[in-house]
């Protein structure tokens, strides 16, 4: 069966690295493994829980250029099991990815969840969509609230994906995240401090009345 990804990655060049690093037994057999062109819903969840990924394009003179893309929690939208499709607004305006797909409609997505150490890599061919053109589709990756108006849609069709292992991914936070996990802390925390608050106003209570008596 194929393996996907490496079908597409492992080309002659890289089979000859392999080869000379004394590797290329590590890569041969994958009798049993899935083709890995169909989103299951394990990558579904994955994708609608990341806010932001990378997207490499090649240009015509064989430059590779790596674009961060970042938005909302799921502003990249699985359409179907092979597609995927989020948003281009205006940005820098320098419409390097967009012209490097003019040439070339191969590229690479690398997602990233830092706090769980896990990645997911993506080949696929990009397709630009004018929101005239596609209105529902338009619709479905709109973000709710962000008033700078779609200049065009990118509509990814699945050729491969991957998943890589947890090694050497730093852990990161976001500040939502951040937010979260320490909530239940500084929720006790005003909690003893309205206690501690409660009790001294008691003992200054007691004191004046003891005063007073």
């Amino acid at each position: 069966m194929s393996y996907g990804f490496l079908d597409i990655a492992v080309t002659p060049s890289v089979r000859a690295a392999q080869q000379s690093m004394g590797a290329d037994h590590h890569w041969q057999g994958f009798a049993g493994h899935r083709a890995f062109d169909r989103f299951t819903e394990n990558e579904a969840a994955f994708i609608a829980a990341r806010d932001s990924f990378y997207m490499a394009t090649v240009s015509e003179t064989g430059w590779p250029y790596v674009q961060h893309r970042g938005g909302p929690r799921g502003f990249l939208k699985r359409i179907d099991d092979r597609t995927l499709a989020f948003a281009d607004y205006s940005g820098n305006r320098q419409y390097i990815s967009l012209g490097n797909l003019a040439a070339n409609d191969r590229v690479c997505l690398f997602l990233m969840d830092y706090p769980r150490r896990a990645r997911l890599k993506i080949y696929a061919h990009a397709e630009t969509v004018a929101p005239a053109a596609d209105p529902a589709l338009a619709d479905r990756v709109a973000v709710p609230g962000y008033r700078a108006r779609i200049e065009r849609i990118f509509r990814l069709r699945l050729e491969a994906f991957d998943w890589n292992c947890p090694q050497h991914i730093t852990p990161r936070f976001t500040e939502a995240e951040i937010a979260d996990a320490v909530r239940p802390l500084r929720e006790r925390l005003a909690a003893l401090e309205a206690e501690n608050h409660a009790l001294r106003a008691a003992a200054t209570a007691n004191t004046i009345k003891g005063e007073h008596s």
